[in-house]
């Protein structure tokens, strides 16, 4: 099953940015450590070897995964979201019904998830109590300290 997942344009070129960073300059690094260890003899007792060559593995898993992410991914189109109700990349304005505490977020994909930016993830507890409400509904979500029912005030772009 492919997981597609939803990103803003600058999301996902910053994805692609750092997927070509680990393709040219982190491969180039980790061959570079490989010949260094191995001009320094014999192989079998050469830990920089070792772990020069357990660093390539982990580089080219780290590599295989971005591409997928990257070939998964798909550039939202901010006119194509329905404003009706909470979705990916809507900007949602909410209450703590308890309390009365407004606050602001833009539900993102996980890796674009910012908190002090105000970007909460889809995949989040707030994110996902969130998904699918529209205004005026209270969405309760599941948080570490337990449930806390909101409001919806206001969804936008």
């Amino acid at each position: 099953m492919m997981a597609v997942s939803y990103y803003t344009e600058e999301g996902l070129q910053k994805l692609k940015d750092e997927l070509r960073e680990l393709q040219t300059k982190g491969r180039a690094d980790i061959a570079k450590q490989i010949a260094e260890a191995r001009d320094k003899g014999d192989l079998s007792e050469n830990a920089e070897y070792d772990a020069a060559k357990d660093a390539q593995g982990l580089l080219e898993l780290k590599i295989a995964k971005l591409e997928k992410v990257v070939g998964d991914a798909r550039v939202m189109d901010a006119s194509q979201i329905d404003l009706s109700k909470v979705s990916v990349l809507s900007t949602v304005k909410i209450k703590n019904v308890k309390n009365g505490m407004e606050m602001k977020y833009t539900l993102v994909a996980e890796s674009e998830a910012d908190l002090k930016a105000g970007k909460v993830s889809v995949e989040s507890p707030i994110g996902k109590g969130l998904l699918g409400h529209k205004i005026g509904e209270i969405a309760t979500v599941e948080a570490p300290a337990g449930k806390i029912d909101f409001e919806i005030m206001d969804i936008s772009m």
